[in-house]
């Protein structure tokens, strides 16, 4: 499997390519500024105790405190973290919103641990990382397998052991621990507003047909969204299969089908198909919403959509992305097309610290606007530098980065 950190430095090479920076600059983003890595015992249901290892990476914070998701997975490493760090420090300043860029993980299986074993493991995390969080220094959130239950364990052991009243340590929380009206859907819905502004400027039409991978919160969100807005979800795949069906989905029933079964696979009329299968249908729009390296050198010439949403974080290996170009497939990259997530609980950080509670139509107007405005300024900077919309989103970012940490950029 492809390291993600060397593909997230190949971004950065390629977008070099079409806009110099300093190379002390660079040189500085090539490193995070801090790895840590912790051992976590947890004694399980049987007595016994395991030992689990985690990780956070505080990658860039020049425009703020370091901000980014905790991820539960088997395959999780450091590489991934790393990598996952460096382009959240891309994705808060291609929203424009004050905060760097950091990540964690545990590596993990959580569907093999107990509701007890999980919240005995979660605080286990925020004991361990608790000398470099704060509201002013570091504030994670979910992120895949973590869940608002997992941040309130979090966010509770990490007030026990700093005297912390803020709740602004953590976000993604439930709303009765100071969480924000649409921090759910906030992904799936900021990725439907990039995409809308895009979707007018490459003539795409008002009706699309969709094909989406990954049938979590944010797949999940996002399926409901495009589909009530008039546009056609034609396949979907979860961690277990993939089911397309050529005249749509009922979102809301393949919702409760899962709910009852477990998988999507099975779903009535639809016919199952392999995800490899699915990534090569024939669509004006797929939207990558699993995990990194889906579409990749093998894959990239065989991809038949007209356009590529990336609601998934590094979806696209590098080379991928070379091939998508020359095909003329734009590809919305994943630091614009899923910031809608960090951009909510960057909202949540400033609601808890201000002692406010926004509504949800506030929430969702304040995240529109942002995101409208950013998606314009990078759809314009890839038409004035002729490149693709994931290099314009680099260097936006890398300007306002640059800026910060005072470097001059022409």
């Amino acid at each position: 499997m492809q390291n993600p950190f060397e593909n997230a430095m190949q971004q950065l090479k390629r977008a070099n390519a079409v806009k110099a920076f300093p190379s002390e600059f660079l040189a500085q983003l090539e490193h995070p500024n801090r790895e840590i890595h912790i051992s976590i015992p947890v004694k399980m249901d049987d007595g016994s105790l395991k030992v689990f290892e985690g990780y956070r990476v505080e990658h860039n914070n020049a425009r703020g405190p370091y901000k980014g998701g905790i991820r539960y997975h088997q395959d999780t490493d450091i590489n991934e973290v790393k990598a996952l760090a460096f382009w959240m420090a891309l994705k808060c300043a291609v929203a424009n919103i004050p905060m760097g860029g950091g990540k964690g993980g545990v590596t993990v299986d959580p569907k093999k641990l107990s509701k007890g074993e999980l919240e005995r493991l979660s605080r286990g995390w925020a004991r361990g990382m608790a000398d470099v969080l704060g509201p002013k220094k570091d504030v994670p959130a979910p992120d895949v397998n973590t869940t608002p239950e997992i941040m309130a364990w979090m966010n509770d052991e990490f007030m026990k052991i700093s005297g912390e009243k803020t709740l602004a340590t953590f976000t993604g929380k439930p709303l009765d621990v100071g969480g924000s009206e649409g921090r759910g859907p906030a992904t799936g819905l900021g990725g439907f507003y990039v995409f809308d502004i895009l979707r007018q400027k490459h003539n795409l039409p008002e009706s699309c047909t969709v094909v989406i991978q990954g049938f979590g919160n944010v797949g999940g969100n996002a399926a409901e969204i495009f589909s009530e807005h008039g546009h056609k979800i034609i396949a979907l795949s979860d961690s277990k299969g993939a089911i397309v069906k050529n005249d749509g989905f009922d979102i809301k029933a393949v919702n409760e089908f899962k709910k009852a079964n477990g998988q999507i696979e099975g779903f009535p009329g639809s016919r199952t198909i392999t995800n490899a299968e699915l990534l090569e249908l024939p669509c004006d729009v797929l939207i990558p919403a699993a995990l990194e390296n889906q579409i990749t050198f093998d894959n990239a010439p065989q991809i038949k959509a007209k356009f590529i949403l990336e609601l998934a974080n590094g979806p696209i290996t590098p080379e991928a992305d070379e091939i998508l170009y020359d095909r003329g497939i734009p590809v919305v990259p994943d630091i614009l097309a899923n910031s809608g997530g960090v951009t909510v609980s960057t909202f949540e950080w400033e609601q808890n610290l201000k002692g406010e509670h926004w509504s949800e139509v506030d929430v969702f107007t304040k995240l529109k606007k942002i995101l409208d405005e950013e998606s314009t300024i990078i759809y314009e900077k890839s038409v004035a530098l002729k490149t693709d919309i994931r290099r314009a989103a680099f260097i936006v970012a890398l300007e306002r980065i640059a800026e910060a940490m005072n470097y001059k950029v022409n």
